[in-house]
């Protein structure tokens, strides 16, 4: 096990680019994936239920910036139709995902977490971007399990940057929401992007501390992807700062994700699809041997998928999902891991639920 006590080590590790040091985090990462998660990759099915978004996120190709792009909004019975296929494909969750689209109202999110409950019975995750205590409550109350909320960086500054107010739309304090969910019941996921400009290393070791005072759920990590509708990809040289360090490449995402596994040892962390962008050959597998131990194939109707464009050239943006499903288990089994079965829970609530059990157990 790597002493991660210092910082300085942690940051030492990121800029690394000796192979045969290199090799030595990959194996203590795959060790502790080993110990604390198994075999198993997960396979959560991701319905990307709205690209309308009221946010302006600097980086991103769905946000109100984008004028050239065709809106979308899938109806309930379309949602419902992607999580029978997720049923059908051995799927043990749905992800309802969108951008931040005020008509995906607290009800109509709720009749869709009940309908899927009842029909499927699969673990429902959210990730519908910053919403109020009342219906992040109330999704809870329809059978909600998870949510993900992404805080991006820990550095308040470039978080601004990427983040511009919008009139009408106050933006939340991200690390106070997701305590928020957790007070609530969710299992919580979050992460960051790696490379944005003007992101330092030291942003990068803050934001695994960041994650280890969290104690998450769950941990998604990705490169930055500049997509040409942005102003983030319009006009970088206002982000960037002379001290730029840090690159949105696969090696640097890979160490992140194998620093993640050894600091936050039971979180469940995804192969994420931007990995998957920036090396279609193998960034799903390097993922996985880096400590990773989910996967989200994508179950977005086609005609609506290549309309939720965070980013160009997203892989599998042309595959139906029974193409993607083929394709991963076979990633997977080419590694000499199974497909996990089930909702996947998280080992921290497992954890937690077996603390709770042992209080009771004393109380009694």
């Amino acid at each position: 096990m790597l002493d991660l006590r210092d910082d300085a080590v942690i940051r030492s590790w990121l800029t690394e680019r000796d192979p045969t040091r290199l090799e030595t985090l990959w194996e203590a990462a795959d060790r502790v994936r080993a110990a604390q998660v198994g075999d198993e990759v997960h396979l959560r099915g991701l319905i990307e239920v709205s690209n309308i978004c009221r946010r302006a996120c600097a980086y991103c190709g769905i946000s109100v910036h984008n004028k050239a792009i065709e809106r979308y909004r899938m109806n309930r019975e379309e949602i419902l139709d992607c999580a029978r296929r997720a049923k059908e494909l051995g799927f043990g969750t749905v992800v309802i995902q969108g951008g931040e689209d005020p008509g995906l109202t607290g009800p109509f999110i709720a009749d869709c977490i009940r309908a899927i409950k009842a029909e499927v019975n699969l673990a429902v995750t959210l990730s519908l971007g910053e919403r109020t205590d009342d219906e992040l409550a109330l999704w809870r109350e329809a059978g909600a399990d998870r949510y993900l909320m992404r805080f991006e960086t820990s550095n308040p500054v470039l978080y601004a940057k990427i983040h511009p107010a919008v009139a009408n739309c106050p933006s939340l304090d991200r690390i106070a929401m997701l305590r928020r969910l957790e007070r609530l019941g969710y299992e919580v996921g979050s992460g960051v992007m790696v490379g944005i400009p003007g992101q330092t290393w030291d942003d990068l070791v803050q934001d695994l501390r960041t994650f280890q005072s969290l104690d998450l759920d769950m941990i998604g990590i990705g490169p930055w992807l500049p997509h040409p509708a942005t102003p983030l990809a319009k006009d970088i040289e206002a982000f960037d700062t002379p001290d730029q360090q840090v690159v949105n490449d696969k090696l640097t995402t890979l160490k992140m994700v194998a620093l993640t596994r050894l600091l936050v040892p039971d979180a469940n962390l995804p192969a994420t699809t931007a990995l998957a962008t920036i090396d279609k050959d193998q960034g799903r597998e390097l993922g996985l041997m880096s400590g990773g131990n989910v996967i989200m194939p994508n179950l977005t109707p086609p005609r609506y998928r290549v309309l939720y464009e965070l980013y160009p050239d997203k892989a599998c943006v042309n595959e139906t999902a029974e193409e993607c499903d083929v394709c991963l288990r076979g990633r997977i089994a080419r590694i000499g891991r199974t497909v996990g079965v089930g909702p996947g829970q998280s080992p921290k609530q497992r954890r937690k639920a077996a603390q709770q059990s042992n209080a009771n157990r004393g109380a009694a």
